[in-house]
C-alpha cells in the first residue's frame, strides 16, 4: 500500500459519503499519475450515529481510536494506516481531497511534509468565520513563524500529506486541535523538508455546529507554541532579567564602594528588585536548558551546537561545585555583614546591598545544585546531561 487517506471522525454520517468518494477519486488520479495504490481510513473517535457502518459499506477501513480528540484520532489513524504516504483531512466536506494529488507529488519529489494553503487555494464564502480568517489564523501563523521559522503561509490548514518516516520521526503526542501546530513545529525543529500546495476551503456539510471552538482551541494552539519554544518562553526572559538586574546591582555596588554616603535615587528597593530579577533569570535559564534537553531526549529537537560545545564542562558534578562556591561566597558575605553590624554596635546599616548580595548568592547556589539534579533526571538520570545523542 502506497497512499493512505486518513480522516478523523466523530458522528459524521451525513458527510462521509462525499468525502470518501472524493478520496477514491483522488486515489484514482494518483494511480494514473504516479502508479501508486491507496486506501481510505476512517479514524473513528467513538461515533454513535452509524458512521462506522457507513464507512465500511463505502469501502473505507475503520480504525477505532478510544483516546478522545482531533489529534488523538489522527495519530491512531496514522498508526493503523498501511501507506508510506499519509494524507490527512477533515471528514466534513470542507476540503477537496482531489487537491492531495499534487501533495503526493511533492512527497515523491523529496518533501517530508506538504501543507495545504487555503489563502492560496481559496476560501469560499461562509467557509471560515471572519475572526478565524483575519485574526486567529494570521496571528497564530505569524507567531509560529516568529518562534520556529517554518515559513508556513497557513499553519492550520487541515489538508496535509507527510511520509510515514516523517510521521515516525516527529513523535507526535497532541490529542486536541494543537496537533496541527505540533506537526509543523516538530517538523521544523527536526529540519524536515516542508513545502506548501494550494488548498480550497468550502463550507462544511454538517447540519450541526463544528467541533472546533475558536477561542478555546486558539488558546490551546498559542500555549502549545510557547511550550515547544524554550528560547522564547524561558531563555529570552532569563537573559533580559539577568542583564537588567546585574546592571542595577553593578551600579549600586560601584556607589557603595566609591560614593558610600551620597544619597541617590538608586536605593534599597531597587537593589532588592534587581536581586529578584537575577534570581528569576537564573531559574528561567535552568528551565530553558531543561526544556531543550527534554526535546532532545524525546527525539523532536536537535541539540544546539553551543550546548554540545559545553558538554565536556557542564555536568551534575560541576553544577554542584558551582552551587557550593556560590553558597560559600554568599555565606561569607553574610558573615561579614554580621561582623560589620557588630562593629557598628548594632546600628542600622546605610545600605542593604551587602545583605542582599549574600542572600542572592546563596539562592543562586541552591538553584544551581537543584537545577543540576533536575537536568540529570530529565536526561535519564545521567550526570553528563549535555552529551550528544544519536
Amino acid at each position: 500500500m502506497d497512499v493512505s487517506f486518513v480522516m478523523p471522525c466523530l458522528n459524521e454520517v451525513g458527510c462521509l459519503e462525499p468525502c470518501i468518494a472524493a478520496c477514491n477519486e483522488a486515489l484514482a488520479d494518483i494511480r494514473t499519475r504516479y502508479g501508486l495504490t491507496g486506501e481510505v481510513i476512517i479514524a473513528d473517535n467513538g461515533s454513535t450515529d452509524g458512521s462506522q457502518a457507513l464507512a465500511g459499506r463505502l469501502g473505507a477501513r475503520v480504525v477505532d481510536v478510544t483516546e478522545k480528540g482531533y489529534g488523538a484520532a489522527l495519530r491512531g489513524g496514522f498508526r493503523g494506516a498501511r501507506g508510506r504516504y499519509l494524507v490527512m483531512g477533515d471528514a466534513d466536506g470542507s476540503y477537496n481531497f482531489r487537491e492531495a494529488t499534487p501533495m503526493i507529488g511533492a512527497l515523491i519529489d523529496g518533501a517530508d511534509l506538504c501543507m495545504g494553503n487555503r489563502f492560496k487555494g481559496g476560501i469560499k464564502p461562509g467557509a471560515m468565520p471572519w475572526k478565524n480568517r483575519y485574526i486567529g489564523n494570521p496571528v497564530l501563523t505569524g507567531i509560529l513563524n516568529l518562534l520556529f521559522r517554518t515559513g508556513a503561509g497557513d499553519a492550520h490548514c487541515g489538508l496535509r500529506a507527510l511520509t510515514r518516516d516523517c510521521f515516525d520521526r516527529l513523535q507526535l503526542a497532541g490529542a486536541g486541535m494543537e496537533f496541527a501546530s505540533e506537526m509543523v513545529i516538530k517538523a521544523a525543529l527536526l529540519g524536515e523538508t516542508i513545502v506548501e500546495r494550494p488548498a480550497t476551503l468550502s463550507p462544511d456539510l454538517r447540519d450541526r455546529p463544528p467541533h472546533l471552538r475558536p477561542w478555546r482551541d486558539g488558546w490551546r494552539h498559542l500555549r502549545y507554541l510557547f511550550m515547544l519554544s524554550p528560547a522564547w518562553l524561558f531563555a529570552l526572559p532569563a537573559v533580559l532579567a539577568v542583564a537588567a538586574g546585574s546592571a542595577i546591582l553593578g551600579l549600586a555596588a560601584w556607589r557603595f564602594v566609591f560614593q558610600p554616603h551620597v544619597e541617590t535615587a538608586l536605593g534599597d528597593y531597587w537593589v532588592i528588585l534587581a536581586s529578584a530579577m537575577v534570581g528569576l533569570g537564573h531559574i528561567a535559564a535552568i528551565l530553558a536548558m531543561a526544556s531543550h534537553l527534554h526535546g532532545v531526549r524525546a527525539g523532536y529537537r536537535r541539540p544546539k551546537a553551543w550546548i554540545l560545545a559545553l558538554s565536556r564542562w557542564v555536568t551534575l558534578e560541576t553544577m554542584i561545585f558551582a552551587g557550593l562556591v556560590f553558597g560559600a561566597l554568599g555565606l561569607a558575605d553574610l558573615l561579614w555583614v554580621v561582623a560589620d553590624w557588630s562593629a557598628r554596635h548594632y546600628q542600622r546599616a546605610f545600605s542593604a546591598l551587602p545583605a542582599v548580595l549574600g542572600t542572592l548568592l546563596i539562592t543562586l547556589g541552591a538553584q544551581t545544585i537543584l537545577g543540576g539534579f533536575l537536568l540529570a533526571i530529565i536526561n535519564g538520570n545521567d550526570a553528563k546531561f549535555l552529551k550528544a545523542r544519536d
